[in-house]
């Protein structure tokens, strides 16, 4: 998250996004499985920075969604709440924190699977609000400390990316580099925390902090809970009502590609069983029932096969000459 005032009529600068868009594409060929949730998250971080025409008449503006604990609470708004982790306040905010989720987002959805690893992203974008909140209303009740943390304007993806960072390394025996410090994998985030803080003004320390808790608390709840959770199975079974269409659409396309004219297709799968068809045995063309000859090759279909019969046992010795000249005698 980063903090500070905003205007409302900024330009958007073209700079480093192209970039940004080579590089998600570059990285999404290499891949033999694309994560979609990723690049969803990618897309719609983008699109509500750059707030084409379609949209931006449905967006709020930035002045509406800063995350203040203040307001938050005072005036009970939930859009701040909720919306302001989308929303940034420069291309380079953007682009550093979308390069960080690309990164993260394809090793967490490859190992999890698309609907846990949405059902995830959708809890620590939760966790981690409601975690800043928290301690920003501590430290006000407490320690008196105001103007630092519950007066402070922030906004940006970087709460939720510090708590897929504590997931991504949970179970890490390895060491990492954060800006040229070698540390432990399981201590990276907050060695980032730390490093951030000292040599990057204006950033949101409550909004990272709350981060990396939600991402412990997160694991905590994870490794208590045996089962799949209950959101993860609402999200799979969403994906499965918006896939059936798909399937169907696919599947009616498959069986229009078998066939290549009127009602019958060449060789494939015996479809000897299928009500109304039957199969020439002289050239293998699956006809109607209603046919008393092939429409391939014009051999004749014996009296006493019904639906799923066979041609006349002489078809079976036809010479591909044969099959030929039949086929050019009936089709001219």
């Amino acid at each position: 998250m980063d903090s500070g005032r905003w205007g409302r009529g900024r330009g958007v600068s073209w700079g480093m996004l192209p970039l940004l868009g080579l590089h998600a594409v570059n990285e999404y060929y290499r891949l033999p499985w694309k994560p979609p949730v990723t690049a969803g998250l990618l897309a719609a971080n983008t699109l509500v920075y750059l707030r084409p025409s379609l949209l931006d008449a449905l967006l709020p503006t930035i002045d509406e969604v800063w995350f203040n604990p203040h307001l938050i609470l005072k005036y009970k708004d939930m859009k701040r709440f909720f919306l302001s982790p989308f929303y940034h306040v420069g291309e380079s905010h953007l682009v550093f924190n979308m390069m960080s989720l690309l990164w993260k987002g394809i090793q967490l959805e490859t190992s999890m699977g698309s609907s846990e690893f949405a059902s995830m992203v959708i809890a620590l974008v939760g966790m981690s609000q409601g975690i800043t909140l928290l301690l920003a209303k501590s430290l006000l009740l407490f320690l008196d400390y105001e103007r630092p943390y519950y007066a402070q304007y922030a906004v940006g993806f970087s709460g939720v990316l510090f708590a897929l960072k504590v997931v991504l390394n949970s179970q890490s025996e390895n060491y990492t580099n954060v800006y040229g410090l070698i540390v432990p994998a399981r201590y990276g985030a907050w060695a980032e925390l730390i490093l951030i803080q000292m040599f990057v003004p204006g950033v949101s320390f409550l909004g990272h902090l709350g981060g990396i808790l939600a991402g412990l608390l997160y694991l905590k709840m994870k490794r208590s809970y045996s089962g799949s959770d209950p959101l993860t199975a609402i999200i799979r079974g969403v994906c499965g009502v918006l896939r059936w269409p798909l399937r169907f659409i696919s599947d009616m396309f498959r069986l229009r590609r078998g066939r290549i004219s009127g009602r019958g297709t060449v060789g494939g799968r015996q479809t000897g069983n299928v009500s109304g068809i039957w199969r020439c045995q002289a050239c293998t063309y699956d006809n109607s029932g209603w046919l008393r000859t092939c429409e391939m090759c014009g051999t004749t279909r014996t009296s006493n096969t019904g639906s799923s019969g066979q041609a006349s046992r002489g078809s079976r010795d036809l010479t591909l000459e044969d099959l030929r000249r039949r086929r050019v005698e009936r089709f001219g």
